[in-house]
């Protein structure tokens, strides 16, 4: 990527056509009892299409508050958050659930998957949402497992795998659909070092291959350093937004 476009991103100067997500003066309050809590407290940043971004903060940031609304899991108490051309405070509830079938695939941290499906009927899962024929979504499931090198665990169930090989599962089933954007929240945090490589190896490849914007969310300064871009949270504010040298992320 050349280094005058790496700029640009960092100063705002990208035509805002080329953001895929924008959160603009998003405000986040959550009421206990008679307290109010500022979760987020008047936050804005973009994200462009085939970006690899990384929110970097410790435990009650506000990350994973970016991360649900982000995701239309929930609503800002002010401001926006656009995924395209969609405004999501202006979604219902059906509306957005369609929007994440349609755009966003997920990779968590606790994989997320049902423990009495095989992996190729997880990894399947998604395509059935989407109408797809039992005989294509079963060899889409096949060449995706294949993809992520468990072309021989795909009639295992998640308690015959190991973690790393549950955190394969949940990435070819966040990739199954060809997302435009897939969230990663803190992929690796169940997993020891060596795989904790491989598995982020295995979603950047990924992303980069379909030309995919990925957005990690960790606490873990390591692996965001597979990111491109850095935007540091710390009590409910953005502290700072770092670009990282370009051979990271950016494809």
């Amino acid at each position: 990527m050349q280094s005058n476009y790496i700029a640009s991103i960092y100063y705002g100067r990208v035509n805002n056509m080329d953001k895929i997500i924008e959160l603009s003066n998003v405000r986040k309050i959550y009421r206990m009892g008679d307290e109010k809590v500022v979760a987020l407290d008047s936050i804005s940043f973009g994200i462009e299409k085939r970006e690899v971004c990384c929110l970097l903060g410790t435990s009650g940031s506000g990350k994973s508050t970016i991360l649900n609304l982000m995701a239309g899991l929930e609503k800002p108490t002010k401001g926006e958050v656009r995924i395209k051309k969609y405004n999501l405070e202006r979604l219902n509830e059906r509306q957005l659930a369609k929007l994440r079938q349609k755009y966003i695939g997920f990779v968590f941290q606790s994989y997320n998957l049902l423990e009495h499906f095989t992996a190729l009927e997880n990894v399947a899962l998604p395509l059935i949402f989407k109408g797809v024929a039992k005989g294509i979504r079963e060899r889409k499931a096949r060449d995706m497992l294949k993809a992520v090198g468990l072309g021989d665990r795909m009639n295992h169930k998640p308690s015959q795998m190991s973690g790393g090989q549950q955190q394969r599962v949940s990435i070819a089933r966040a990739f199954i659909t060809n997302p435009e954007i897939v969230f990663a929240d803190e992929p690796t945090g169940n997993l020891d070092t060596k795989t904790t490589g491989e598995i982020m190896n295995l979603i950047i490849g990924m992303a980069e291959e379909h030309n995919q914007t990925l957005v990690i969310v960790t606490h873990d300064l390591e692996i965001a350093g597979y990111a491109n871009r850095i935007i540091h949270i710390k009590d409910g504010n953005v502290e700072r937004n770092e670009i990282q040298n370009e051979k990271a992320g950016m494809y």
